[in-house]
C-alpha cells in the first residue's frame, strides 16, 4: 500500500476538534498535500536565516514567534512575513489563540496557504497533532489473516483460505481470549521494529464462520472479547497435514521467521490433522513465547543439558578405559 494523501482540509475535518482549530483564511490553501510528517516552529527564519529552513513541515507559531514578530517595525515585520510566505508551506498554525499578525492572513489567501488557529498550549497541540502524522504517514499493509491477543501475546494466523483460522480465533475468544482482527488485518509499522495489528473499524467485532456468515463477537461474548488493536509478536501459520511433513519443527532450535514490512518476527508452522487440539497449542505458543521474553528457553535449555550430559558421559568412558584395576 503506498503513502495516503493527506491534506490540510483532512486534518482539519479529522483533528480540528480535538486540535481546537480555527481557519481563518477561509477556504485558501485547504487542498495542500501534507508530504512530511513533522511539524516544527519556523526558528529563524523570520530572522533572515534561511539556509535550513525546512518548509515542507507544517508550522506552528508560538509564544516565542509570536513574540519576536510583535517587537518588529512595520517595515521589518511585513518583510519577516512575506520572507517566511515566499515559501510552498503545507500551511501555518498558531497556538495558544494568540492573536495573529498584521499581514499574515491576506499573505495566506494571496499564496494560497492556509491559516489555522489553535486554542490548545503549544507543547499540547504538538503532543496531539504527531502521533496523528506518524499515523497517516506509517509504513502499512494488508495481509489475508486472522488475528487474537492470547495472554497478551499477538498471533497473526495465516495460511491458505478455508484451513480454518477464524475457527481457531473463534475458538480462542470461547476461552476467554480476545478477537482483534479476522480475515483481514491491517498492519502497521510503529516505531523501531513495532508492528500494529488491527481490524477495519467497522468489521472489528465481526467475524466470518464459514457454514454460519458473519457472528457479531462482542454481543455473543461481551466487550472484553474484542480489542481494538495489538502488536503482532507472533505469525501462526496453519498447515495442511500432507503437506506439512517434510518441514515440521520438532525441537524449536531452528528459529524461523516471517518478514512484514521489513521486520522479522518468531514463525510457528502448525500441521494440521483431525482431533488436533489447535486452540490449546496456540495458547503455549503464546506462552512459550512469554517465557522466551523472560529468558526461558525450553529447547535451548534442553539441548545444553542433552549436550552437558554427553560431555559428561565421554569424560566417563575415558576414566574407565584408564582404569586397569
Amino acid at each position: 500500500m503506498g503513502k495516503p494523501t493527506l491534506t490540510i482540509r483532512d486534518i482539519l475535518e479529522r483533528k480540528g476538534e480535538s486540535l481546537k482549530l480555527e481557519v481563518l483564511t477561509g477556504d485558501a490553501g485547504l487542498d495542500r498535500e501534507v508530504r512530511v510528517p513533522e511539524v516544527s516552529s519556523p526558528g529563524l527564519v523570520f530572522a533572515g536565516f534561511t539556509r535550513r529552513f525546512a518548509a515542507e513541515r507544517l508550522h506552528a507559531l508560538g509564544e516565542t514567534e509570536i513574540a519576536y514578530l510583535d517587537s518588529l517595525t512595520a517595515d521589518d515585520l511585513k518583510h519577516a512575513l512575506e520572507r517566511f510566505m515566499s515559501y510552498e508551506l503545507p500551511c501555518v498554525f498558531v497556538t495558544k489563540g494568540q492573536e495573529v499578525p498584521a499581514g499574515l492572513v491576506s499573505l495566506g489567501k494571496e499564496r494560497n496557504i492556509a491559516v489555522l488557529r489553535s486554542q490548545l498550549g503549544t507543547a499540547d497541540f504538538y503532543r496531539k497533532i504527531s502521533p496523528y502524522l506518524i499515523e497517516m504517514f506509517a509504513p502499512a499493509t494488508q495481509i489475508h489473516a486472522s488475528m487474537a491477543d492470547v495472554y497478551g501475546v499477538g498471533l497473526l494466523f495465516v495460511g491458505r483460505s478455508g484451513i480454518g483460522k477464524s475457527e481457531c480465533v473463534l475458538d480462542l475468544v470461547e476461552r476467554g481470549h480476545r478477537l482483534v482482527a479476522d480475515d483481514v488485518v491491517h498492519v502497521t509499522l510503529r516505531g523501531a521494529g513495532v508492528l500494529i495489528g488491527r481490524s477495519h473499524e467497522l468489521a472489528h467485532r465481526y467475524m466470518e464462520i464459514r457454514g454460519i456468515g458473519l457472528v457479531d463477537v462482542m454481543a455473543l461474548f461481551g466487550v472484553r472479547a474484542v480489542r481494538q488493536q495489538k502488536r503482532i509478536e507472533v505469525v501462526v501459520e496453519l498447515q495442511d497435514w500432507e503437506s506439512a511433513q517434510q518441514d515440521v519443527e520438532r525441537t524449536g532450535l531452528d528459529g524461523r521467521t516471517a518478514t512484514i514490512l521489513g521486520v522479522e518476527l518468531p514463525l510457528v508452522r502448525i500441521p494440521l490433522n483431525p482431533g488436533k487440539n489447535l486452540t490449546v497449542i496456540c495458547e503455549v505458543v503464546a506462552m512459550n513465547h512469554l517465557l522466551r521474553y523472560s529468558g526461558v528457553d525450553a529447547a535451548r535449555q534442553f539441548n545444553e543439558r542433552l549436550i552437558q550430559r554427553l560431555v559428561e558421559q565421554a569424560e566417563l568412558r575415558e576414566y574407565l578405559a584408564e582404569d586397569y584395576e
